[in-house]
């Protein structure tokens, strides 16, 4: 071989390494008994998503979430940005998967593209875990939305791929009766943010997602629910999303 293509491919082989050392967390393959809700593709989104029709509602079918081109690596993501979400009106373009879940563990990978982009995952259509650019506050970045601040700030910036990897457990009940809350785990970017925090609430109201609209929130129901992606005419972009149910 060349000794300068020798040197070359030597270099391109160290840096790919790095890289997947850096980023472990992303392209993180589905484990066996989760199914890939998300590949970036709008083949998968339309196969595996549906609009969330609450009270604020005003899209229509088909899903106009674009496929785009992924501007970091290669491959295909999907945009947050439905024309229906413009001016930040949550609820009336949001997503949520057609499956619906109790306990599960997630993988979600997202990208801001733009500076103050905001978006959301929301667990059992819920809880949201907030995803926005420039805040780390209760509302902000990584927060159990209005409850739980993250341990540390792991995001990667700007234009660049971050990674959301969560295990939740459902509230429970009995007879009907609610007798321990929802609680959530969450690594951001590999590392523990939060580690089996209590969820005391839906906020946001009947436009946020099921039970909003009980008893200011705080009427939680034994009703499962899918995991949802907000839409706020952001370009907030998406990818590698599975789930594993946990029985």
């Amino acid at each position: 071989m060349n000794f300068k293509l020798f040197v070359s491919a030597l270099a391109l082989l160290v840096a790919v390494s790095a890289s997947a050392q850096e980023a472990p967390y992303l392209g993180t393959k589905a484990p066996k008994g989760a199914k890939v809700y998300l590949d970036g593709t709008a083949k998968s989104l339309h196969k595996n998503w549906k609009y969330w029709e609450g009270p604020r509602f005003s899209a229509e079918m088909p899903i106009k979430w674009p496929e785009v081109t992924d501007p970091v690596d290669v491959g295909k993501a999907i945009s947050s940005n439905d024309p229906a979400g413009a001016g930040g009106k949550y609820g009336a373009a949001d997503i949520v998967t057609k499956d619906e879940f109790r306990d599960f563990e997630a993988h979600v990978e997202f990208l801001i593209q733009d500076e103050g982009g905001n978006s959301g995952v929301y667990l059992q259509n819920r809880y949201e875990i907030q995803i926005l650019d420039g805040d780390y506050g209760l509302h902000g970045l990584a927060a159990v939305i209005n409850e739980h601040l993250p341990t540390s700030e792991e995001y990667n910036g700007v234009g660049k791929w971050n990674a959301y990897d969560i295990k939740f457990r459902a509230a429970r009940f009995e007879n009907g009766k609610l007798t321990e809350k929802a609680r959530v785990t969450v690594h951001f970017n590999g590392v523990k943010i939060h580690d089996d925090v209590e969820i005391q609430q839906v906020w946001g109201g009947p436009n946020s997602g099921i039970d909003g609209g009980n008893d200011g929130g705080k009427g939680i129901t034994d009703t499962p629910g899918g995991l949802k992606l907000q839409a706020e005419g952001h370009n907030v972009l998406y990818r590698n999303i599975w789930i594993k149910k946990v029985k």
